[in-house]
């Protein structure tokens, strides 16, 4: 079991390159996959998104690559042919305004548009040599860092999931209870009604169909299944996420159906307790993947 939440960060310097590599990941009920780097890297995004997704399937992730290069590759060439037509331009505006040519800077002009062009010559396959293996570790530390939450997660998941097995099992010591309190009740009502005249093979027919109705065997039954069901997802499937949350629903269901057929205040309770640790199972599948 992972968490989503995990991060990873490398710093290196290597052949006059400097290089960093940070991955950071929040919830997400998708892949939701953020790359943030310089554009001439583009050409090497897909194998990026490659790697990343080896390694995490759900989650909102943002993954930044800086690179500065200490000896510098760019070509810097002049238009002095735009330079000239600035100057000339910029020597009538001065000449109108009665100032002298020298007044006009250079750096007025050089900083024209066009007239410095600045390249740059990048080998894209040399900057994927030096960002795979550094990506590579990054990566691991974020797989680990998820997989060590994801394991806290997992002891605190088996934790109500233990709580919900007491529930379930207090509801089945109760169910008998229940269902001779609810005897009770119907044989009263039908003694108040009839008093003499009550037929005994009435009531008891009668107690048997409203039985079929109020009776929480079956809801115990399901919730228990359902229980078996999230132990199964949390201690064997390597991405639960999903399926804990739809097996919670279900799992609600049952205990909702229960507590509007109880009659006692310790089943009720019991519903309360029962409800608390499957919504705080709901809450943590939302940050496993």
């Amino acid at each position: 079991m992972n968490s989503m939440t995990g991060y990873g960060y490398k710093e290196i310097l290597q052949d006059g390159t400097q290089l960093s590599v940070e991955i950071k990941s929040v919830n997400n009920r998708f892949l939701d996959l953020n790359i943030n780097m310089p554009s001439y890297l583009n050409p090497i995004e897909s194998r990026i998104r490659q790697a990343v997704s080896n390694v995490a399937v759900r989650g909102k992730i943002d993954l930044s690559i800086r690179i500065k290069e200490l000896n510098s590759s760019a070509k810097v060439n002049a238009d002095t042919t735009a330079a000239r037509m600035y100057f000339d331009a910029i020597k009538s505006v001065a000449s109108s305004l009665g100032l002298k040519d020298d007044s006009i800077n250079l750096s007025l002009i050089v900083n024209q548009d066009g007239v410095l062009n600045v390249t740059h010559d990048y080998d894209v396959e040399k900057f994927w040599d030096k960002i795979n293996p550094v990506l590579t570790e990054v990566l691991e530390q974020f797989a680990k860092d998820r997989a060590r939450e994801g394991e806290n997660l997992k002891k605190d998941l088996l934790k109500k999931l233990d709580v919900l097995d007491e529930c379930a099992q207090f509801f089945s010591l109760w169910q008998p209870k229940m269902e001779a309190k609810f005897k009770e009740q119907i044989t009263s009502r039908f003694n108040e009604l009839l008093g003499d005249h009550a037929d005994e093979n009435r009531i008891m027919t009668e107690v048997a169909a409203m039985l079929v109705k109020y009776t929480i065997n079956e809801e115990i039954i399901r919730l228990k299944s359902h229980l078996e069901a999230l132990r199964k997802e949390i201690t064997q499937s390597a991405l639960p996420g999903k399926r804990l949350d739809f097996i919670c629903q279900e799992a609600n269901r049952e205990i909702n159906t229960i507590g509007s057929k109880n009659q006692f205040a310790e089943v009720g309770a019991m519903v309360v307790n029962a409800k608390d640790a499957l919504e705080n199972i709901r809450e943590q599948s939302k940050n496993v993947e």
